[in-house]
């Protein structure tokens, strides 16, 4: 909380230039706390709006990523999607349909049967306390769905605090309530503490989508990690007129891989240098993202997996077909990324120069098969 604080306090500050001059948008901040044992974080961070900036979005909207992803006419259809997410985030509805608006998204309320929010028991109310990083990571997670599926219906499950039992409580109740895809933009070093509520991640009538985590290649992240997730790298998108897609993309810094010390290797996995489960399985973008925060002032930018997992569940509902993690080996469909790495150090070392923590053709951890190239994957 205190990390959060000080990013509101920077933003504040940089209010002393004269009205209406915009001054210098700080650094990016960490929107949640660092976890502690048994607890998840949340995987975004932002950098604070400020006079000047705040009034109109930068960064990647939904427009951008429809064009750079090839997501064809229409709004897809109406699947039920749920965001598992710890505490309330009362403007989350407003802050949705304002960046709906924005991009030319029809809107999605609670009176027209679009939006609805739960507590972890699927009741109503009451719904947990507000706490100010969480809110920003839900309304990431409902943007980034509204982007890849304009019909779908958003299911979002509040945990009264982000513990691990809490919050795979909401996977079960996000199921039970109908969701047909669940997006999960947190994530905990993998543990076999953590890994014991495994069974929570596995249902038969729904696909289970996590971002990969944004600490680069290090400890697995769950539930990224589960063999029953879809696990979901990071991307840095650009235009690139001179290409036939016009867009490029190279391994976002953060993006999240790893090789599992738990999880057994899938069969549908085929890479040689780890012996368990890899992390992760596709990827998009996850850096620069445009989003609407009334909490703190307005239009901002966000980086993480945490946008790039609810962007790919939102491809799974617009698509309405369900799909296990390894349904995606072996299919067509992807962009291949081949450029940078994810290795702290910047250099690939980390990892000797292999594909667990740099970008190969073909399969590589970071980045896993690809980014969406249109639906045919989902």
């Amino acid at each position: 909380m205190k990390r959060v604080l000080c990013a509101v306090l920077t933003a504040i500050a940089g209010l002393s230039a004269v009205a209406g001059t915009a001054t210098a948008a700080p650094g990016p901040r960490a929107a949640c706390p660092d976890d502690k044992p048994g607890y998840v974080r949340c995987l975004t961070s932002y950098k604070p709006a400020v006079r000047g900036l705040a009034d109109v979005p930068s960064g990647w909207g939904a427009s951008d990523l429809a064009a750079a992803y090839r997501l064809p006419a229409g709004a897809g259809a109406d699947t039920v999607v749920a965001i598992s997410i710890a505490y309330d985030a009362p403007n989350l509805e407003s802050d949705l349909n304002t960046y709906r608006a924005q991009f030319g998204l029809p809107a999605c309320t609670t009176a027209n049967g679009c939006f609805r929010k739960v507590n972890q028991r699927g009741d109503a109310g009451p719904l947990p306390a507000f706490e100010i990083g969480w809110a920003i990571e839900s309304t990431l997670d409902v943007s980034m769905v509204s982007a890849a599926c304009p019909a779908c219906r958003i299911l979002v499950v509040e945990a009264d605090d982000p513990r691990l039992d809490n919050m795979a409580a909401t996977e079960e109740t996000a199921v039970r309530l109908g969701a047909k895809v669940v997006s999960n933009s947190y994530g905990a070093r993998e543990t076999g503490a953590a890994i014991a509520l495994g069974k929570s991640y596995v249902h038969e009538g729904a696909t289970i989508v996590a971002a990969s985590g944004d600490n680069g290649f290090t400890a697995a992240s769950f539930p990224a990690v589960l063999s029953s997730v879809v696990a979901v790298g990071g991307t840095t998108l650009a235009r690139d007129e001179g290409s036939p897609r016009g867009w490029s993309e190279t391994v976002w810094q953060g993006s999240g891989s790893a090789c599992s010390a738990y999880v057994a290797k899938p069969r549908w996995q085929k890479d040689k240098n780890c012996g368990k489960r890899t992390v992760a399985d596709v990827a998009a973008v996850a850096e620069t993202l445009a989003l609407y925060s009334t909490d703190v002032g307005g239009w901002i930018t966000v980086d993480g997996t945490s946008a790039s997992a609810p962007f790919v569940a939102g491809l799974y509902g617009r698509t309405g077909h369900l799909g296990k993690p390894g349904d995606l080996y072996g299919r067509t469909g992807f962009f291949d990324v081949v450029t940078g790495n994810n290795d702290p150090r910047l250099d690939g070392a980390k990892c000797g120069g292999d594909y667990l923590c740099v970008a190969k053709p073909g399969y590589d951890a970071p980045t896993g098969l690809g980014t969406p190239d249109g639906l045919t994957a989902f």
